[in-house]
């Protein structure tokens, strides 16, 4: 039997915020959709049961941490990346590029050969070029397949931008006839050029003319503020084709999601919901609240009362108090849950809002909130 093709199509738009729907063979994707970062092929204190039960369509796992353990042929040994880790969720896999950037010691990148670095767990050398790095996501058995790119660390040296941008893509092109012909799965460009808007513009025209099955916004979250962001977003939105999906990488807060929903924003993905379950951080729709806090030891109020989903509200805030506070598992398993199912009634809350032409005061009432 034929697998399903990957496609996209938009269903309604209310001004750049759009609401549409990805269809791949393991199942369709409702956007705007957040996907919950599982890195090391899992979503870390959290069972992949428990994530379907949030609302979670589609979770996001790491090319260079999973080269380096397990490594790649473990994972096929399985079957590809959905048996190793019991997942029939879709899967999007990141190239490396970021964490080369972020991770590794003594990093170099060769036009020809790629990234040159040393993993951050026991200093042995790889090379990442693009060609290996589409490799290894077939050999995941990715449905999302993300262009190995090079992120730049945060410059305002346009040269460095400029040559960067220039070299991302290159690298896309050889990302691109690597790839070859696989209908039933995507390969997503990422469009780098800092925070200048010509260099966005001229790596999005050129990509644009590669042709890729969605568009992603890379170099960003990387230490601009949230204004910056934006207005890299403004300056590129009426360029971003209509009918592929836009990703926003490692975005982000609630707040940047509503922002980035307004300007034309399909997908995103951040650690920030699990890595702040696990250090005592929750989000709600009052703000966040950091259940370490003395004060609430004698609150037996919900976490949340405007959350119902996986009767997390038979949790009081003392009770988690203390769990954090005594350091047991549990406490960045219920809390890290929690969040992920916060950010899920997030983005079913932008659809709804969308669907009935109302984002626009939806937006205005939560983006200084959340």
């Amino acid at each position: 039997m034929a697998l399903k093709n990957f496609a996209f199509k938009v269903l309604k738009k209310d001004k750049f915020a759009r609401c549409g729907l990805i269809q791949t063979h393991r199942g369709d994707i409702n956007t705007p959709a957040f996907m919950p970062v599982g890195t090391q092929a899992t979503v870390k204190a959290c069972t992949i049961d428990d994530i379907k039960k949030t609302g979670s369509e589609i979770i996001l796992s790491n090319t260079y941490h999973l080269m380096i353990r397990p490594g790649v042929q473990r994972i096929q040994s399985a079957g590809g990346l959905h048996q190793f880790m019991n997942c029939d969720l879709p899967i999007l896999t990141d190239s490396g590029g970021f964490q080369v950037m972020s991770l590794s010691k003594l990093n170099k990148i060769d036009r020809e050969k790629g990234a040159i670095f040393s993993s951050h767990v026991d200093g042995k050398k790889f090379y990442l070029s693009p060609e290996e790095s589409i490799r290894i996501q077939l050999g995941l058995n990715s449905d999302i397949v993300m262009i190995m790119d090079e992120c730049p660390k945060k410059t305002i040296d346009y040269e460095i931008i400029k040559k960067s941008m220039e070299l991302s893509l290159y690298w896309a092109k050889r990302s691109k006839k690597a790839f070859g012909g696989n209908s039933h799965k995507a390969l997503f460009g990422i469009v780098q050029g800092g925070l200048f808007k010509d260099l966005r513009l001229k790596s999005l025209k050129e990509l644009i003319k590669i042709e890729f099955d969605g568009y992603a916004l890379g170099g960003l979250a990387v230490g601009e503020s949230q204004n910056e962001m934006f207005q890299v977003l403004d300056d590129i939105k009426s360029n971003l084709p209509n009918e592929k999906p836009h990703y926003l990488m490692g975005v982000g807060t609630p707040s940047d999601i509503l922002g980035a929903v307004k300007r034309g924003i399909d997908m995103f993905d951040c650690v920030l919901p699990t890595r702040s379950g696990r250090t005592g951080l929750a989000f709600t729709w009052n703000g966040r609240i950091n259940i370490k806090n003395n004060k609430y030891q004698n609150d037996n109020s919900p976490l949340d009362s405007d959350c119902d989903n996986l009767n997390l509200n038979k949790y009081s805030k003392n009770y988690l108090n203390h769990l954090f506070n005594t350091n047991e598992i549990l406490a960045s398993m219920l809390l890290t849950l929690h969040n992920i199912n916060f950010y899920q009634e997030l983005m079913s809350t932008i659809r709804a809002n969308i669907n009935n032409g109302t984002f626009e005061e939806f937006h205005d009432k939560y983006i200084n909130k959340l």
